[in-house]
This record gives structure tokens, C-alpha cells and sequence, in this order.
């Protein structure tokens, strides 16, 4: 009888383990989720009350009601015939031509600082001249210098060289800024490319050139893919030097923002929302389609093979 009762009690123990884990792993799953909840929320809210006021006429936006939905449709008008819609095309006139120039910047400015990554992270992981480590230290250097120390210095240097005020300029500032840090990604991705493939190339007949454009260049794209996305949203949202080597008429889409948050319209909150929803969308674009190579490219080079 005893034996009986302390084999039962055993299996009674040992039947209430696996559900007290599966409790506590709910448990568990259920504050993750919570959580997660929590902070998307957090995270939206902003982008709640930048649409929520691009979609109300000036009328109806204060501060006291931004967080309130539209009173009327977005193509109903108030008493002074403005709407919603209004805002959004308020802000795309005031727009519209800032955002070409400002695809004129971006999109050379990612791909040739990206391609002249490309080059200096090849020389310095595969050429050990002397002094590589310093060359490189050098370059990286050009990453830790605060924007704001040289912003007097350079538009010295633009006045001097009589350089325009135009987004010719702020192209080969990105081009130079960009270097040091597309050289590091794409030093530290080419570090882990087998050497026997190298090896290979220069039984082949290869030299380093032709080594580069044969074999590297090819396995190149997840570095691209990194530097290019990096290097299009710094420059699409640059504004100190598109505020110290540009204006107004010929500068990127971030001052004209500012221009339309600070001129005749300050109380057209609703243009200004509209305005920035508008200059988001492109950065917000690349990240939606090209989001999950982005994070893949910068993992690559983390192992080397």
C-alpha cells in the first residue's frame, strides 16, 4: 500500500512539471508580445499624428486637438473652402522640384562612393604595401571628425574654389564623406572571400585589376546592396551640409521643408505633415523592398570563410 501510494504521488510530481513549464512558457510568450505591442505603438504614434494633420484643414489643426481624427473628409472643405487634400498639394508644389534634385544627389552619390569603396576595400584587404593598416586608419579616421568642426573650413574652401551653391557641390561632399565608412564594409566583407580564389585567378593570367573585375566585383553585391541603402539615406536626409553649401533654389528637399514649416504658411501645420510624409516616402521605400538584403550584406562580412 505504502509502495503504491509514493509511486502514484512520483507520477503526480512528475505530470505537474511539464504543465508548470508549459505555464510559465506562456507566460513568457504572452509579456513578449505585450511588450512588442507596446512598442510598435510607441513608434507609430508619431507617424499617427503626422497623418492625422496632413488630412486637417489649418482650421481645424491646434495643438490641443492634434491627436483628434479630422473633423470632415479630407476633400470636404471648411468655412474658408481649404481641405485636407489641400495640404498634401500645398506641400507637393512646394516640393516637387527639390525632390528631383535630391534623386539627382542621392542616387549618384550612393553608387560612386559605393564603387570607390568597393576599390579601396579591395587594395587594402588583398595589397599588403607597407603602411596599409595606417592608410586605412587614416581613412577611417574621416568617420569620427564631427561634420560640424569642418562645416567653417569647407565653405572656405567652397568660396575659394568658387565652387556653386548647388547640388553639384553637396554631390562630391557625400562622394568624399562617404568613403570611409563604404571602405570599411566593404574591407572587412572582402577579408572573408577565399584566398583560393585569388590563387586561382593569378594561375589564370590575372592581375589584381583583372582579379577584381573577374572574380571579386561579381560577389560584390551584398556589400553594394549595404553601401548603396546607407549611403542614398544619408544623403536623401543630409540638411547641415545642404544648409552650409546650398540654398534654397538649388538645394535638396530638406531645406525646402524647412522653407515650407517656416515661411508664409506657419500656421498650415497640415502642409508641413504633409510635406515631411512626402520627403519620408523614398528612404521609406528602400527600406520596405531592400530591408532584408540590407541586414543579410552587413552579416556577410561578419564570418570570414
Amino acid at each position: 500500500m505504502t509502495v503504491a501510494t509514493g509511486i502514484e504521488r512520483r507520477a503526480t510530481t512528475a505530470g505537474s512539471i511539464p504543465t508548470a513549464h508549459r505555464t510559465r512558457a506562456r507566460i513568457g510568450r504572452t509579456t513578449k508580445y505585450v511588450l512588442l505591442l507596446l512598442f510598435i505603438v510607441i513608434v507609430l504614434m508619431p507617424v499617427y499624428v503626422l497623418v492625422v494633420t496632413s488630412l486637417k484643414p489649418p482650421s481645424d489643426v491646434s495643438a490641443v486637438t492634434s491627436w483628434a481624427w479630422p473633423s470632415r473628409w479630407p476633400w470636404q472643405a471648411d468655412g474658408d473652402g481649404s481641405t485636407g487634400f489641400g495640404n498634401w498639394a500645398t506641400a507637393w508644389d512646394a516640393l516637387a522640384a527639390p525632390l528631383g534634385r535630391t534623386f539627382l544627389l542621392a542616387i549618384p552619390a550612393a553608387l560612386i562612393s559605393a564603387m570607390l569603396g568597393s576599390m579601396n576595400g579591395f587594395v587594402l584587404s588583398r595589397w599588403k604595401f607597407p603602411y596599409a593598416n595606417v592608410v586605412f586608419t587614416l581613412i577611417l579616421f574621416g568617420m569620427f571628425i564631427p561634420y560640424q568642426a569642418i562645416m567653417v573650413p569647407l565653405v572656405q574652401m567652397k568660396t575659394s574654389l568658387g565652387l556653386p551653391s548647388s547640388i553639384v557641390t553637396l554631390l562630391f561632399v557625400h562622394i568624399i564623406y562617404g568613403l570611409p565608412i563604404c571602405t570599411l564594409i566593404f574591407r572587412n566583407y572582402y577579408e572573408g572571400v577565399p584566398e583560393e580564389l585569388m590563387e586561382a585567378s593569378r594561375m589564370d593570367g590575372a592581375g589584381m585589376l583583372g582579379s577584381y573585375w573577374r572574380i571579386i566585383l561579381p560577389l560584390s553585391l551584398p556589400g553594394f546592396v549595404v553601401t548603396i541603402i546607407w549611403q542614398f539615406t544619408s544623403a536623401w536626409n543630409d540638411y547641415l551640409f545642404a544648409l552650409f553649401l546650398s540654398d534654397a533654389n538649388q538645394g535638396p528637399v530638406s531645406l525646402s521643408l524647412v522653407n515650407l514649416s517656416q515661411g508664409a504658411q506657419l500656421s498650415n501645420y497640415g502642409a508641413s505633415m504633409a510635406g515631411a510624409l512626402i520627403a519620408s516616402i523614398p528612404t521609406l521605400l528602400v527600406y520596405i523592398l531592400l530591408g532584408k538584403y540590407f541586414v543579410g550584406g552587413l552579416m556577410s562580412g561578419s564570418v570570414k570563410s
